[in-house]
């Protein structure tokens, strides 16, 4: 469709309702595509994400999952791949990616992506091809609201001590590593790790499979670039072992050990965390949780450092796919690798 056919498309063509996520539905009686409405909707994401952490595309028509590809890259924005992943995906569609795939009866808590390291997207989009018979929402959390929900004590400490991820790869559990690293060659996964400042030692397994281990020292709350807002970011309540079930963590113990379980995080300086801080950063995340039901062909764009998401469980067919844009390190010269 060229320029000159495109709808003509006016902000009183409009309903946006203001929040998290902020609401945003082309009129009754309004049939336009996302792609056609792109300018516009470009405009009141540039007046509205910052503020409110998120908004929600309804109503619009998005014909292809290259269709939502090409809305996502026209924010000006490369997207990028979905690199050193903690949970299993796959590619779709050039840049965009399924959400995780796990277990339709199994929820995946709030988590920032990518905020178990040093490096991170600052924007996302899910894109709901398909909603769920039944559940299978994408609950989001205000990481701003977070951080001011702890005790000030609890979020100061964190913010001194840092985070310590540490994750094991191999052993038949969790993703392989040449998987997470896209790659077979460990020389490979030694200079992404040296690159980004991870530690990785290797060590022999069972039947000569190679085994990996990362350990990864990061931020557990961080300052967002632009409006310089304190956010709550991390995957602490993730990648800790008691997100596991009592006897999972059992099993996994009795079948590895400790220190080799797939993954788990502590104290930067390697200490464990205790269990009232965990228990209080679940309490209030739990609070914080915003839940919207998904309608096939929704389009959810949010702040990646602002706002936090999770996945409800879920009965019958669902897709969501996912793009990601403007790579952040706070460590890399911030702006700059925004840029890329």
């Amino acid at each position: 469709m060229t320029s000159l056919s495109m709808p003509r498309l006016a902000i009183d063509d409009l309903r946006i309702t203001p929040g998290l996520p902020t609401v945003v539905a082309p009129k009754a009686g309004i049939d336009i595509s996302l792609e056609e409405a792109a300018p516009l909707l470009r405009a009141i994401v540039d007046d509205k994400l910052e503020r409110a952490g998120g908004v929600l595309f309804t109503g619009f028509r998005v014909p292809s999952i290259v269709s939502f590809q090409g809305f996502a890259a026209s924010f000006g924005h490369p997207l990028i791949g979905y690199e050193y992943a903690s949970t299993p995906r796959s590619q779709v569609e050039g840049a965009v990616y399924t959400s995780t795939e796990y277990p339709p009866h199994r929820s995946i808590p709030l988590h920032n992506e990518q905020s178990y390291t040093r490096e991170w997207p600052l924007r996302i989009w899910f894109h709901c091809v398909l909603a769920a018979r039944s559940g299978g929402a994408t609950p989001i959390a205000d990481s701003r609201a977070v951080y001011r929900g702890l005790s000030p004590a609890l979020v100061e400490r964190f913010a001194r001590r840092e985070l310590l991820y540490v994750r094991n790869f191999g052993q038949g559990l969790d993703l392989p590593w040449e998987q997470t690293f896209g790659s077979d060659d460990p020389r490979v996964v030694e200079r992404y790790c040296a690159a980004r400042g991870i530690d990785c030692t290797w060590r022999d397994g069972e039947d000569g499979e190679l085994l990996l281990r990362t350990r990864e020292r990061c931020q557990a709350v961080a300052r967002h670039p632009r409006t310089g807002d304190m956010v709550w970011f991390n995957q602490l309540n993730l990648f800790h072992l008691s997100a596991l079930d009592e006897d999972m963590q059992e099993t996994l113990i009795d079948a590895v050990g400790l220190e080799n379980v797939p993954r788990n995080v502590y104290y930067g300086d390697g200490e464990a965390i205790e269990a009232e801080a965990l228990a209080e950063i679940r309490s209030v995340l739990d609070q914080q949780r915003i839940v919207f039901p998904w309608l096939s062909g929704d389009v959810l764009m949010l702040d990646n450092m602002l706002t936090a998401h999770a996945r409800d469980p879920f009965e019958g067919p669902r897709k969501v796919v996912v793009a990601m844009a403007q790579s952040y390190s706070e460590a890399g010269g911030g702006e700059q690798k925004m840029a890329r």
